[in-house]
């Protein structure tokens, strides 16, 4: 048994999907859940910032809350600065993007998948190399959607305007004649009903989000770092930004009152890898 509690941490308030996906399947689990909003977004910043703040984020997850794994529910961090966390810290590392492509090409059944993102995500390379580890005869269709995380900030989930900036950025995949769509952006889930009303039902949408609760699952049993408890476990937040906002809109898009959120002030020194 391992009381220690799981971090996970976003540039805003998309990976909410982890961390309510993970509520969800281990219920009995402490998670301490950090919005950096006070440095939103990640996506345009330079890739060794994004690492910075990558590093800079699990250090105090580790070193002030004592997690026992850390979950990158960003998938411009993960992209960025998941192998290099791996070498310097003792805690399982979990990222958003290869637990969903595994569940994608196990879904697909003409093997064409697409996969939507933020637009520095896609222009990484990172959901394409994750396709290409899983070594299966599968085409990976990668369109970015600039606009759709914005929607999402301001709670805007299903208007008439995000209907239809969608079915122009879902043009390529929808062209593509996928079977199966990743939302590579952990915001992507709370579209879920828009982006299936354009993509059509025969297209299954697999989220990025559930699939990492499951790898969460998966590494606690494997590891015997599971917290056997019949309870249900406490949740914080943590923002670096407008903790009001966070509390507001976090709450609106968790479904559930996120409590009081605890505000992160960075010291502003400047982070470098070793």
């Amino acid at each position: 048994m391992d009381d220690r509690p799981i971090g996970i941490f976003d540039s805003g308030f998309g990976g909410l999907t982890v961390a309510r996906a993970v509520f969800d399947l281990v219920p009995g689990e402490d998670v301490v859940y950090v919005g950096d909003t006070g440095r939103y977004p990640y996506g345009p910043r330079p890739l060794d910032q994004v690492r910075e703040f990558a590093r800079q984020i699990t250090a105090y997850l580790v070193r002030e809350h004592g997690v026992k794994m850390v979950v990158v529910a960003c998938n411009t961090a993960a992209a960025a600065a998941l192998d290099l966390l791996r070498f310097e810290f003792d805690v399982p590392l979990v990222g958003v993007i290869h637990p969903g492509v595994r569940a994608a090409v196990l879904v697909t059944r003409n093997r064409r998948v697409g996969v939507i993102g933020r637009v520095g995500t896609i222009a990484s390379g990172a959901y394409q190399r994750a396709g290409w580890a899983q070594r299966a005869p599968v085409e990976l269709t990668c369109c970015a959607c600039p606009g759709f995380v914005e929607f999402v900030e301001r709670g805007e989930t299903e208007s008439d305007q995000v209907h239809v900036l969608s079915e122009r950025l879902l043009t390529p995949v929808r062209a593509a004649g996928v079977d199966t769509l990743l939302l590579g952006c952990t915001h992507y889930p709370f579209l879920a009903r828009t982006i299936g009303d354009v993509m059509g039902r025969d297209v299954v949408l697999v989220s990025s989000a559930d699939e990492t609760a499951f790898e969460v699952r998966s590494i606690l049993a494997d590891t015997g770092l599971g917290r056997r408890t019949e309870g249900k476990g406490c949740h914080r937040f943590v923002s670096s930004g407008d903790v009001r906002w966070f509390k507001e809109l976090g709450s609106r898009l968790l479904g559930l009152d996120v409590g009081e959120v605890e505000r992160l002030v960075w010291d502003g020194r400047e982070q470098r890898w070793p």
